[in-house]
């Protein structure tokens, strides 16, 4: 169980689902909510001026009619490193892709640093996610390395709801005993969650990762991908391992991340 979510909210046109998701997950959980404000100095400025005053409203209207207790952070909007800071409190982050307007209303910094550096789970939702299923039917992004293994364990809260848990693997099969995703499949029936292995999808210069997984049919019909979040660089400079930047960036599903 998640005992504390933290969502950042800024003026853009996703904050209200965002947040309404957020609301909806602590309600689940019973867990405390905490909305931090997570705006730039332009999301203070001109035209969103009105609606970034008003994000300790939103907030306290949301967690009213879900019913579940919260408390709204302000943080000085120059000093993003406060905000990793106040990450290291909680079990789960909220947040959304940084695209089109919100690139210049969110904080410098957010999500991206805060994901590398809080050692928090991260769900980000794609740009202009409306509110619909999520968790029910779950791709878990598969490499038998140190991410993916604290993202899978990091969501067992989802996994252990989920309706539906498919197992994808992308890459040469290993020799020897260590096969994937049959291993995965093993431990996590031991924690009662039963996993599907979708067919292996090897290597080849035709199609990339994120390829891969999307042309699979249980991401067809898939509302979460669990994946493990590498590298060491911010993602909007290009860097942010690759295969993770193109899966973030990606606009279809909510993606649960961890590093």
């Amino acid at each position: 169980m998640y005992k504390e979510i933290l969502v950042y909210l800024d003026p853009s046109s996703d904050t209200a689902s965002r947040l309404k998701l957020a609301a909806a997950l602590a309600r689940s959980h019973g867990a405390h909510l905490i909305g931090m404000e997570a705006g730039s100095g332009e999301a203070f400025e001109g035209e969103w001026l009105e609606r970034a005053t008003q994000l300790p409203d939103l907030f306290h209207e949301a967690i009213k009619l879900s019913g579940v207790e919260g408390h709204f952070v302000t943080i000085d909007r120059w000093m993003a490193v406060g905000r990793h800071e106040y990450a290291h409190y909680v079990d789960l982050i909220v947040a959304s892709q940084p695209e089109f307007e919100a690139k210049k209303l969110v904080a410098a910094g957010l999500p991206e640093d805060a994901l590398l550096s809080s050692g928090v789970p991260m769900l980000l939702l794609p740009y202009g996610w409306k509110e619909r299923s999520l968790g029910e039917r779950i791709v878990i992004a598969w490499k038998s390395g140190r991410e993916a293994t604290r993202a899978v364990h990091d969501a067992m809260p989802f996994l252990t709801r989920a309706k539906k848990v498919t197992a994808f693997t992308f890459g040469p099969k290993p020799d020897g005993s260590g096969e994937e995703p049959d291993a995965l499949v093993a431990h996590l029936k031991q924690h009662g969650i039963v996993v599907e292995a979708s067919k292996w999808w090897p290597n080849t210069a035709a199609l990339t990762p994120v390829d891969a997984l999307f042309a699979c049919l249980d991401t067809q019909d898939a509302d979460l991908i669990v994946a493990g979040a590498y590298g060491h660089s911010r993602w909007i400079e290009g860097l942010f391992g690759g295969v993770t930047y193109d899966l973030a960036r990606q606009p279809s599903l909510p993606v649960f991340l961890s590093h």
